[in-house]
């Protein structure tokens, strides 16, 4: 009987830690609570709009490459719904109204930076992102209809009408992961780099309480 862990089952020990330590912060933690307000969850989807637009123009770049290919599938896309859900909430000017915050920029400039060169690198993002979309991000989109009185528009990015099954859908996911040919190496660095994505997350939730903080006193 093998004793060796599947490479899914280590990624998710190894970054359980940081994952909590994310979802924790004080923006979303209070965001969920009920303590923030419309515009802070505006300001959260501009981030994401931001985000999903790098991580999926890398997914167009990566769409032939042998290792990276079968973890790209048009039914995680999020950046049309994201559009949609801004033009709700903002209007029909809303990129005109929305900015990277400082953690967005280097989030995305390493999302650009491994989306050109690095397969294992884009695939940790891509599992960060869109396995956390499917988990923790379904539950998010339903205290947010509770709290704003929101139907399905403005929380578009929340919805993945076309996976009917997430759990499904995520064991293929973690069984791809487990068939990726990575030596050692490689491996500890797709779990460094996810373990990053992580951190890009809790800076980003700690930018947002940053700024939601000087608006109040502003």
């Amino acid at each position: 009987m093998s004793n060796v862990v599947p490479f899914s089952t280590l990624l998710r020990q190894r970054s359980s830690g940081a994952h909590s330590a994310s979802e924790g912060e004080g923006f979303m933690s209070g965001l969920l609570k009920g303590e923030g307000t419309r515009d802070d969850y505006i300001s959260l989807v501009a981030q994401h709009y931001f985000i999903y637009r790098a991580l999926e123009a890398a997914a167009d770049r990566m769409s032939s490459d042998p290792v990276a290919a079968p973890f790209i599938s048009e039914r995680l896309t999020r950046l049309p719904a994201l559009e949609a859900d801004l033009e709700f909430l903002i209007g029909p000017d809303w990129a005109d109204s929305i900015r990277p915050l400082p953690t967005t920029e280097r989030y995305v400039a390493r999302i650009e930076e491994v989306g050109a060169t690095w397969p294992g690198g884009f695939i940790a993002h891509h599992y960060t992102r869109y396995l956390g979309d499917l988990s923790g991000g379904i539950f998010i989109g339903r205290v947010m209809q509770r709290r704003f009185g929101f139907e399905t528009n403005g929380v578009g990015f929340y919805v993945f009408d076309d996976i009917a099954d997430p759990r499904a859908f995520k064991d293929v996911y973690r069984e791809q992961l487990d068939a990726v040919p990575w030596d050692d190496e490689e491996r500890e660095r797709v779990v460094d780099e996810v373990l990053r994505a992580y951190q890009f997350n809790t800076d980003l939730f700690q930018d947002l309480e940053r700024a939601r903080t000087e608006a109040s006193v502003a």
